[in-house]
């Protein structure tokens, strides 16, 4: 007879041992499998439910949103009121009711309040009650707030620099999605940069949306031979149209100092030294209908960029009209004998701007532009093959940047064999090319006999196509990360102006927006 101590101790043993890990993995996978199974059963039989009654009356009683402790219940209830109050002049039908609810909830998404996903559920009030009618339906949504407050710190390598950086957020300091963010971040080319904003929406709107802000930096650039400090502040307001456009109008305050002159910087750099104060208005639009941002295979993206400083009231001591363009298209290409999508795609991308010089004031000329100012071209995010600012008007080894300028290219990519389409890696195939211009000028003689000097547009843009632009092919490899797209390319410059700096070989650039 086997002794009942001698199971026992084989039990503990057993115990001690630990589980094994294959048999646990196989035991949350099933488990994992039944609640899906679970949870997609009970979404057919909501969506068979809804489906019968689609046209039920139905009358919303009330919306309540749980777990919402750290938001306004004022700022909520601007958003589904008018839901209410629309359904008290007449019935919705319930699949009415559940389309303007999801609206709502779809508005608590985009306040970045809340993490997905937003639940809603339907129950009948009390019968006992006199003032309800039998259409009447209570609706919840269950929502999870996210934690209020957010740090994070990293490093960034890209574009010929090297940083670290710390992050702070607080978000809905008010509980109205207000959010506070703070950033600084320290760099072999950016010295320093520091910025705080504060963003809020209007009337519980989270495509209207009104911003302020302030910012202090200090940033090298070699290929000028200078370092430009920044401090100013700006406030932006921010919408959305039905059409899916996105607009920013805003205005800008900010005080520039070119300072830290190289030994060899130019006559033209060492002129533009010192204070200057920029005041302006500015207006962006953008309308993205790209699959993805970083590694578009379909879709457009159309941009404009509108700046009016130091004209009228605007004061300050630059005045200037700028204006700036983007374009950008992807197709996928099919190959033949292949089914489905291929991944392989085509991109063109095109780039112009203009800066046109204003009378400051009461004067009657306008000034120069300043290097600050004007555009740069060239480098591993716009024109490959080129350093950066290698394109454009110089003075010995300083780039002095453009007035006028026009950028293209078309990118090739494909998929990484054993990689596959659907990983975020491509290899590509490019050609690129630019020009970069300044203002023609002509000297005339004005009324007392002074030359007065004017500046021809005509002429300059007529002159961005005599001639090749600037040029460079190359391949390389591609990887999308969700924040920003990395490069590594191959570049041979095939058409170079005098004085422009290409490069020949590997070339690295990190960005969000890569022509």
């Amino acid at each position: 007879m086997a002794d009942p101590l001698d199971s026992g101790d084989d039990i503990f043993d057993k115990l001690k041992k630990g589980v094994d890990p294959k048999l646990l993995e196989e035991k949350t996978k099933r488990a994992n499998e039944r609640e899906l199974a679970q949870f997609e059963k009970a979404q057919r039989q909501l969506g068979e439910l809804i489906q019968g009654n689609s046209t039920l009356p139905t009358t919303i009683s009330s919306i309540r949103i749980l777990n919402a402790t750290k938001t306004r219940r004022g700022f909520l209830d601007r958003i589904f009121n008018p839901i209410i109050s629309a359904n008290q002049d007449r019935p919705y039908t319930l699949a009415e009711a559940i389309r303007e609810v999801s609206v709502g909830a779809d508005k608590l998404h985009k306040l970045d309040i809340f993490h997905a996903p937003i639940s809603l559920f339907i129950d009948r009030p009390s019968q006992v009650d006199p003032s309800t009618t039998p259409t009447d339906i209570d609706i919840y949504l269950s929502v999870v707030e996210k934690s209020r407050f957010k740090f994070k710190t990293g490093t960034d390598i890209g574009n010929a620099e090297g940083s670290a950086y710390v992050q702070g957020l607080a978000r809905n300091i008010f509980g109205g999605a207000e959010s506070l963010n703070i950033n600084a971040s320290f760099g072999t080319r950016t010295r320093s940069a520091y910025q705080a904003s504060f963003e809020t929406p209007i009337l519980s709107n989270p495509d209207l949306r009104w911003e302020f802000g302030g910012l202090a930096s200090s940033t090298q650039k070699p290929w000028s031979s200078h370092e430009e400090v920044l401090k100013g502040g700006w406030t932006k307001l921010r919408w959305v149209t039905m059409g899916g456009g996105r607009h920013e109008l805003g205005y800008n305050g900010v005080w520039r100092q070119i300072t830290g002159l190289a030994s060899n910087a130019s006559p033209t750099v060492r002129g533009d030294a010192g204070d200057s104060v920029k005041s302006s208005l500015m207006h962006t639009w953008v309308k993205d209908r790209r699959d993805d941002a970083q590694l578009p295979t379909r879709g457009y993206l159309n941009k404009s960029t509108l700046e009016l400083a130091g004209w009228g009231p605007l004061q300050g001591d630059v005045a200037f009209g700028k204006a700036e363009v983007e374009a950008q298209g992807a197709i996928p290409v099919p190959i033949p004998g292949f089914q489905g999508e291929s991944g392989v795609s085509l991109t063109t991308g095109l780039r112009a701007g203009l800066l046109y010089p204003l009378p400051l004031g009461a004067e009657s000329e306008s000034r120069p532009s300043r290097i600050n100012d004007r555009f740069q071209l060239g480098g591993p995010t716009d024109v490959r093959g080129f350093r950066l600012s290698g394109l454009g008007p110089r003075e010995g080894s300083d780039a002095l940047g453009g007035d006028v300028y026009a950028a293209g290219s078309a990118n090739l990519l494909f998929p990484i064999p054993r990689v596959g389409k659907d990983k975020p890696f491509r290899f590509q195939i490019f050609a690129n090319g630019g020009r970069l211009l300044a203002l023609k000028q002509s000297e005339n003689e004005g009324t007392d006999g002074e030359k007065v000097r004017q500046k021809k547009l005509a002429p300059t843009i007529a002159e961005l196509g005599n001639g090749l632009p600037s040029m460079a092919a190359g391949f390389g490899l591609v990887y999308a990360h969700p924040v920003a797209r990395f490069e590594l390319n191959f570049s041979l410059p095939l058409v170079l102006r005098k004085g422009e700096d290409g490069r020949k070989g590997l070339q690295f650039g990190i960005g969000i927006n890569m022509l």
